[in-house]
């Protein structure tokens, strides 16, 4: 018997390959969406902290950590005792932006401007567990500082975002500022540190950043 053997026609190869086509195409459109709404939820991130600042000071005239008398403005609150009690009330948010210590006046800027009802999250801070400490769309840490955490940097307030990579990083410098991770009022450095350190030249895809403005 004679069998006759059938192969695909070009009209059935460029059909799959039309479909495989779309099927990519989706598959980067999702991804760039998701992309833009990561890039969005980190911006907001840093937008919201002037309103905490300038919302605490307006109710109690103090700053969110700093404030001496937090004990009688929200109840329940605890009072920073790192550093040394003579800088509380001194108009300086003692402390690193990443500090895990829950006695540090970073550290308690959440708790207390959870309790002032100007953001959500746990109050409790008798442990770091508890505290439920800021993280960012990517799991990194998110906090603020008052001490240039990138050389040239400068400001009044820093407020930093970490594990951020460099896609993201590029996007998210773009949007806020000038898209230069050394130039203008954000910066990056790929190794998250407190002091001021350099910032990076150039953003690269394959590594992650510590993102910080400053205002």
């Amino acid at each position: 018997m004679n069998h006759k053997q059938h192969g695909f026609t070009l009209v059935e190869i460029a059909i799959v390959l039309v479909i495989i086509g779309l099927l990519l195409g989706g598959v980067l459109k999702g991804q760039e969406m998701i992309n833009s709404a990561k890039v969005k939820n980190l911006a907001n991130d840093f937008r919201t902290i002037p309103l905490f600042i300038y919302g605490y000071q307006d109710k109690f005239k103090r700053l969110p950590g700093d404030d001496p008398a937090v004990a009688s403005h929200l109840p329940g609150s605890t009072q920073a005792t790192t550093p040394a009690t003579g800088a509380r009330g001194n108009g300086i948010i003692e402390g690193a932006w990443d500090s895990s210590a829950i006695t540090d006046e970073s550290t308690l800027f959440w708790q207390h401007i959870r309790l002032a009802g100007l953001a959500t999250g746990s109050t409790d801070f008798s442990s770091e567990a508890l505290a439920n400490l800021p993280s960012n769309a990517e799991g990194g840490r998110f906090g603020i500082q008052m001490k240039p955490p990138i050389r040239g940097l400068s400001g009044t307030y820093y407020a930093c975002s970490s594990g951020i990579n460099g896609k993201l990083a590029q996007q998210l410098d773009a949007s806020m500022d000038d898209g230069a991770p050394d130039k203008g009022s954000l910066r990056a450095q790929e190794t998250a540190t407190n002091d001021a350190a350099d910032g990076v030249a150039t953003y690269d895809p394959t590594k992650v950043y510590a993102v910080c403005l400053a205002f």
